[in-house]
C-alpha cells in the first residue's frame, strides 16, 4: 500500500515543534478539514458487478476493504490496501436474489449478507490466507433462514464476531448468536413487529442498544435487555426512546409520517439519521426525540441554485442508505447521502448543541398561524408544540458521476473518500485529491448531470427489456451497459419522483393512537 503522504493534505514532514498531541490534533483536523471544503472533484469506476449494486460496507479497524452486494447476486471485496484500486480481490457466491444488506462482524472475521430471498448468508473471509482475485469464487460457510420475508438489514455486535441482528420485511428483528454456549432459544431471540422493519443498528459503545426504522416511520432506541429473552424480562417492544418522525406544516391541518428507508449512527453514536422516503435526511440527537436538523440541497455552498427549475435533493423511488464521517478529524461533522437527481450530497453538521439552540419550537394552537404556509415542522400526535430543526439547505458539496439514481453514499473511516453505488452496476470511488493511499492519477469528475428526459418510443422499449416483458436485442444496449436499468428506474421517477409527502402518508386515525402509547418513552433517558 503507498505512504498516505502529509504532505497531500498540507501536514508538515519529520519532526514537529509541537510536543502536545493535542495541538498535533487540532492541526490535523484544521488541514484535513480545508481538505474537506474542496469536495471530492476526482473519481475512478470501480468495475466488477453486473447490474444495480445496493449496499456496501466498509470493514472495522482501518477500514481495508469494501464489501458490495447487489443484484448480480454476487458478494464482492475490494482491498484498499492495493496502491491503485481497479477491480475486486475476491468474490462469494451463494445468493439467488438480490442482496441488499452486507455487515463485517466485529474482528472482521466474517462477512454477513442479506438478500430478498429471505435468506442470510455467512461468509468465513479467512482473508490473508486466500490467493488473491476474484476469479475463484467462494462459498457460503452457513446460511440462517429464520425470517420469512426480504432481509433489510443485518448488524454486527461491536465486540462478538458470532452475534448479529437482522431486521426484516416480516416485522422482525432476530438475535443470532452462534456461539456454541448460547442459551438464546429461536423465540427468545424475536422481536416481532406489526410492521415492515426497514433499518438496525447497534449503538457503537452502548452496545446493549440499537436503533430501528420501520415502514410506518418509527424510528427507536431499544435495549437488548428488554427486547429479547424470556417473555417474563420483556417490555414495551424493548424500547427506550421513540424519535418524533411525523411532520405537519401551517398549510395542512393533518400529520403525516414519511416512511424512513433507513437509519444510522455516527460513530460516537451521539447522533443518529433518518433517510425518509419523498422528504428530507434528518438530524436527530441520540438524547432527544425531536430532530435537530435536517438536509436539503436548495442551495450551493457559494450561494443559490443557478436555475430555479435545476433538479435537487430528493428521495422518492429507491432505498437509500447515508453515512456520517469526517476521515482523521475526531468526530462525524459531515453527513452524506444519494438522491434521484443521480447526484450524492455532503453536508457539514454543525455541533449538535448549536442545533439545538437554533431549533424553532411554536405553541401547536397557534401552528397554523405562524410564519410561512409551507413550514415544515415536526410534531408527535397530541403533542402540544410542533418543532422546526435547523435546515441546512446548502451541502458542502454535489457529487456528481452518476448517470442514474444513486442509493448509497458510504465515507471511509480514515481516507478522505466517499463511495457511491445505484442503478447502475460500477461502484464509483471519490477523492478530495487525484493521488491517495488506494488510487492514483484520478480524473476530475465530470460535473454535467444528466437530465430526465422525456418518454420516448425506444425508452419504453428499453423499459419493457428490463421488466422482462419483451425479449430479443434494443438497438441501443447490449449486455453490458445498463441502458435498460435506467430507462425503466427514469420511468419510476416520471411516474412517482414528485410525490407529495403530504399527500401520499397521511396519518389516519388509528396510526395516531398507535402513537399515543409511545408519547410516554419520547422523555425516556437512556441508561
Amino acid at each position: 500500500m503507498s505512504a498516505w503522504h502529509p504532505q497531500w493534505i498540507g501536514l508538515p514532514l519529520g519532526p514537529s515543534s509541537h510536543s502536545d498531541p493535542s495541538v498535533l490534533k487540532r492541526h490535523r483536523i484544521y488541514k484535513m478539514d480545508r481538505l474537506m471544503e474542496r469536495g471530492f472533484p476526482f473519481s475512478r469506476r470501480l468495475r466488477g458487478h453486473a447490474s444495480c449494486v445496493n449496499s456496501l460496507a466498509f470493514s472495522n479497524g482501518d477500514g481495508r476493504w469494501l464489501a458490495s452486494g447487489g443484484d448480480d447476486p454476487h458478494i464482492l471485496l475490494w482491498d484498499f490496501h492495493q496502491d491503485d484500486l481497479h477491480t475486486p480481490s475476491r468474490m462469494f457466491h451463494g445468493h439467488t436474489a438480490n442482496v441488499f444488506a452486507v455487515a463485517f462482524s466485529a474482528t472482521n472475521q466474517h462477512l454477513y449478507t442479506g438478500d430478498t430471498d429471505n435468506a442470510i448468508i455467512r461468509y468465513d473471509l479467512g482473508i490473508e490466507s486466500a490467493p488473491p482475485g476474484p476469479q475463484k469464487s467462494h462459498a457460503p460457510d452457513a446460511v440462517f433462514r429464520q425470517h420469512e420475508d426480504s432481509i433489510r438489514a443485518i448488524s454486527c455486535h461491536p465486540e462478538q464476531d458470532d452475534i448479529f441482528m437482522s431486521a426484516g420485511e416480516d416485522g422482525r428483528i432476530i438475535m443470532h448468536d452462534a456461539r456454541a454456549d448460547s442459551r438464546l432459544t429461536r423465540a427468545q431471540g424475536t422481536l416481532q413487529h406489526d410492521a415492515e422493519f426497514t433499518g438496525l443498528q447497534f449503538h457503537p459503545t452502548m452496545h446493549n442498544i440499537f436503533v430501528t426504522s420501520d415502514s410506518r416511520g418509527q424510528v427507536c432506541l431499544r435495549d437488548t435487555r428488554i427486547a429479547f429473552g424470556p417473555l417474563c424480562r420483556r417490555r414495551q417492544n424493548g424500547i427506550v426512546q421513540t424519535y418524533v418522525t411525523t411532520i405537519t406544516k401551517p398549510s395542512f391541518p393533518w400529520l403525516c409520517n414519511p416512511e424512513v428507508s433507513s437509519v444510522t449512527f455516527d460513530s460516537t453514536g451521539t447522533k443518529l439519521a433518518a433517510t425518509m422516503m419523498h422528504y428530507l435526511p434528518t438530524i436527530y440527537s441520540v438524547t432527544d426525540p425531536y430532530p435537530i436538523a435536517v438536509c436539503s440541497g436548495e442551495a450551493l455552498s457559494t450561494g443559490p441554485l443557478e436555475h430555479s427549475a435545476e433538479r435537487t435533493y430528493s428521495n422518492g423511488c429507491t432505498i437509500k442508505h447515508g453515512s456520517f464521517g469526517g476521515p482523521g478529524m475526531g468526530n462525524d461533522h459531515l453527513y452524506c447521502a444519494g438522491s434521484d437527481d443521480f447526484r450524492a450530497y455532503v453536508w457539514r453538521i454543525p455541533d449538535p448543541m448549536a442545533l439545538v439552540d437554533r431549533r424553532e419550537s411554536h405553541d401547536a394552537s397557534i401552528w397554523t398561524n405562524s410564519g410561512n404556509s409551507e413550514t415544515v415542522g415536526y410534531r408527535a400526535p397530541k403533542s402540544g408544540t410542533c418543532y422546526v430543526p435547523y435546515q441546512l439547505n446548502a451541502p458542502l458539496c454535489r457529487i456528481t458521476g452518476h448517470q442514474s439514481i444513486v442509493n448509497t453514499a458510504l465515507m471511509h473511516p480514515h481516507y478522505p473518500y466517499i463511495i457511491t453505488s445505484g442503478i447502475e452496476r460500477d461502484i464509483i470511488l471519490h477523492s478530495s485529491t487525484p493521488t491517495s493511499p488506494s488510487a492514483v492519477n484520478l480524473p476530475l469528475t465530470p460535473t454535467e448531470v444528466r437530465s430526465l428526459p422525456p418518454s420516448t418510443v425506444e425508452r419504453r422499449r428499453l423499459v419493457l427489456h428490463a421488466m422482462g416483458l419483451i425479449g430479443g436485442q434494443s438497438n441501443d444496449t447490449d449486455d453490458n451497459d445498463d441502458s435498460r436499468a435506467i430507462a425503466l428506474f427514469d420511468e419510476i421517477l416520471r411516474q412517482e419522483g414528485s410525490a407529495d409527502v403530504f399527500t401520499i402518508r397521511r396519518c389516519n386515525e388509528t396510526l395516531e393512537e398507535e402513537h399515543d402509547s409511545d408519547d410516554a418513552s419520547e422523555e425516556t433517558t437512556v441508561v
